[in-house]
């Protein structure tokens, strides 16, 4: 529905009541009758053509179109009470907010490394990351839900959003395992690990599929005593001598040192590839620009 208005006290209500999680507490804050605010809300609903809340529950919880609604209203309430501190000669002290998705195939230490140039860079800068299965991710990057996710993998030719891959950098991968089982299978390395416990990422994921076809041209069937979807869970099994597990080498002396694990081998035939994937074919987002260039430059440099 194309509105030439939105009536903002409504607005706020909404926003009110989505912040304290009932009406009755938004009552309270607001110094407002219960049906006043419920009928007001209900309004706004029809004025939008939308349900912003569940009220199938106990508990009021936003729908989808809610979530994206509080947090425009959430945006435009800051802009006001920004316009007044300037207006009145006072600092915002406001900081700029980046909405990150990150796919939870991305090692957790990987985000981190790609992300601390951002906040290094800009102290006003405050990070909200979301992690997720990337399409999920992806569907909220569409609706400007998110300003930009991290992958392993670009937009596949089978998802219908349109957006736009920024390759961050790559690198190749290295075997890790606790050291006895490091000097166990070491020596000949990749031959040594053919009948070693493998921890694997589970099916479908980039990593795994990249692993079964270097399994394959070795002539090896691994012994797999795990399959994991968290790639953190899969260190934390491997720190306790559960078995050989693979990650991005461009956190090799990060995983060795947090985790007590060894450099079992380093895998070069497989290349580990991460995205930023924006809505824009340029990125003009001055944190996601520092983050891609300190990636580029210095993240994944000569790997």
């Amino acid at each position: 529905m194309n509105l030439d208005w939105i009536n903002y006290h409504h607005l706020l209500y909404f926003w009110t009541v989505a912040r304290e999680g009932s009406v009755a507490a938004a009552c309270e804050r607001l110094s407002l009758a219960q049906p006043t605010v419920s009928a007001q809300i209900r309004t706004l609903e029809k004025s939008l053509g939308v349900e912003l809340f569940d009220r199938s529950r106990r508990r009021m919880e936003l729908t989808q179109v809610g979530r994206t609604v509080y947090r425009y209203a959430d945006d435009i309430f800051a802009l006001g009470r920004e316009l007044l501190d300037t207006v009145q000669g006072q600092p915002t002290g406001r900081p700029t907010r980046l909405h990150i998705g990150i796919a939870d195939v991305v090692p957790k230490l990987v985000a981190f490394r790609l992300l601390t140039p951002a906040l290094e860079t800009d102290n006003d800068i405050q990070i909200i990351c979301t992690e997720g299965k990337p399409d999920q991710l992806l569907a909220q990057l569409s609706i400007h839900e998110l300003d930009v996710v991290l992958s392993d993998a670009p937009i596949g030719a089978n998802v219908s959003i349109r957006g736009f891959n920024h390759l961050l950098g790559e690198c190749d991968v290295t075997v890790f395992g606790t050291p006895p089982l490091a000097q166990k299978y070491r020596r000949p390395f990749p031959q040594s690990t053919a009948d070693a416990p493998w921890l694997l990422p589970t099916s479908g994921t980039v990593l795994r599929r990249a692993l079964d076809h270097w399994f394959d041209r070795q002539g090896m069937v691994p012994r797999v005593a795990g399959e994991f979807e968290d790639s953190a869970l899969k260190k934390v099994f491997g720190q306790n001598g559960m078995g050989l597990f693979a990650g991005p080498s461009v956190i090799e002396k990060e995983v060795c040192k947090q985790y007590g694990v060894r450099v079992v081998g380093r895998i070069n035939e497989i290349r580990e590839q991460f995205y930023a994937i924006s809505m824009e074919r340029k990125i003009r987002h001055p944190s996601v620009l520092t983050l891609a260039e300190s990636a580029r430059n210095e993240v994944f440099k000569k790997r």
